[in-house]
């Protein structure tokens, strides 16, 4: 059986789902820009745990959001409308042109589709009927500017998963974006707000037109699609608090009980020892991994060295690590596939079944490789089955590429420098073979590349 960390309960709990079944919701990007690695881990997450959940036996759905309206930046602009001003499009241009790179990059880190991708914009109208729900059941209020609010004081377990009780938030902690100073209480967060002077992506409703806050897309559109009990709910820990907090209390006083059965949260992602961020200049995108003529699942197996609940730092050596295990790899599965796939090896389903220990896993293959006592049959057979889990696309068979007339002719001339014993010679002869794209190695027979 599976078991995670749940956040809530600060526990490893077993995974059972209900009735052979599992419901997942995982909370998707803000489509204003392009996804970097950091973001991606976190949908990472909610892949790796559907493939280990599928090996236990169970039927998985998984719902993944769009937002494409609500998420609001530190100086109260919407986002994806800050990005249509700076890009001078449509917003609506904005959202799909990000949505579509989106899943260009899920699709180069192998991540498998969600049943389904609901977008904020498509489902106003659940907002709206959940709003007014809250309203009825006084969890909520329509403050004296007309925006409405949820009553954070009126959801008395409020903080369970983040730690932060509301005694103790204090007026301008940043635990939500508001300009007014109408709500009830400083910890209440908006619903809805009115569009005063926005013209673009506003909604006419019961109170005015306007627009969403964040946190109520998610309630509205995770009970929508996946019922009243949800057995996950994944994020990245930055969303523990306050997204996931002020969700947890819109989705309960909605249905009048516990929403969601676990909640899992990723953890954050350095680059080269630092936080991605935009002023930093350091944010990678999957693009850039293939700009530098690396395997994009390089990130992938990158991210699997290390336990998804540990703060990881990512770098291009690791990078550039993970391409070369992956090329050495992908040999040994294609070197001899005359035998079927062999039932997962148990040490390996162990340590992805406990917490997805994915570096105990890895650790496990490569003795595997290493072993004396397996056939090169038995070795392919087994990483293909492993492969199932670790969605590294093994199977692939390497890429191979010719030598050109101009490399051959340097490969000779600098073999014939070492014979000489003319290394001068041999060094600049190998810095131009490295330019041209080769990796030269020298050993005991002579040099190799590749």
């Amino acid at each position: 059986m599976l078991k995670l960390y749940e956040t809530r309960s600060r526990q490893v709990l077993p995974i059972a789902g209900r009735g052979g079944a599992l419901k997942i919701y995982c909370c998707g990007p803000t489509v204003y820009r392009d996804a970097h690695v950091g973001n991606l881990r976190t949908f990472l997450l909610s892949d790796l745990i559907t493939r280990a959940a599928i090996l236990t036996g169970l039927e998985v759905t998984l719902v993944q959001n769009i937002t494409d309206v609500g998420h609001m930046a530190d100086d109260l602009e919407d986002k994806i409308l800050a990005q249509a001003t700076t890009e001078s499009l449509d917003p609506f241009v904005i959202a799909r042109k990000y949505e579509d790179r989106f899943h260009l990059d899920l699709q180069r880190l192998n991540i498998a589709p969600a049943n389904s991708y609901p977008r904020a914009s498509d489902n106003i109208n659940l907002m709206i009927a959940a709003i007014e729900k809250l309203i009825e059941k006084n969890f909520a209020y329509v403050a004296p500017d007309g925006n409405v609010y949820f009553d954070a004081q009126s959801f008395p377990s409020y903080g369970a998963i983040s730690g932060n009780r509301l005694d103790a938030l204090k007026p301008g902690h940043r635990y939500e974006y508001s300009e007014d100073g109408t709500k009830r209480f400083h910890a209440d967060w908006a619903l809805w707000k009115l569009a005063r002077n926005r013209t673009e992506m506003i909604w006419q409703t019961p109170w005015g037109a306007g627009y969403p806050g964040w946190h109520i897309e998610c309630s509205a559109m995770s009970l929508e699609f996946l019922g009243d009990q949800i057995d996950l709910h994944i994020g990245g820990i930055d969303l523990r608090f306050p997204h996931h907090e002020n969700e947890r209390a819109q989705s309960n006083a909605l249905i009048g009980k516990e929403a969601v059965t676990h909640w899992i949260h990723g953890e954050h992602l350095l680059f080269e020892g630092r936080k991605m961020s935009k002023s930093a200049g350091n944010v990678l995108l999957v693009q850039d991994i293939i700009d530098k003529g690396l395997d994009p699942l390089s990130a992938r197996l990158a991210f699997l060295e290390n336990r998804y609940r540990s703060q990881m730092d990512l770098t291009w050596a690791s990078l550039e690590a993970a391409h070369s295990t992956i090329k050495r790899w992908r040999t040994l599965v294609n070197s001899d596939l005359s035998t079927s796939m062999l039932a997962p090896d148990s040490e390996f389903i162990d340590a992805i079944m406990n917490d997805l220990d994915t570096p105990r896993a890895l650790l496990r293959l490569r003795a595997i490789e290493k072993s004396g006592a397996l056939t090169s049959a038995e070795k392919s057979a087994i990483f293909r089955s492993a492969d199932q889990f670790l969605g590294l696309d093994l199977s692939r068979a390497p890429e191979k590429k010719s030598l050109s007339a101009e490399q051959s002719q340097l490969l000779e001339l600098r073999r014939q420098a070492r014979a000489a014993k003319d290394f001068a010679e041999s060094d600049r002869l190998r810095g131009l073979l490295e330019e041209s794209g080769l990796q030269i190695k020298d050993g005991p027979d002579g040099q190799s590349w590749d």
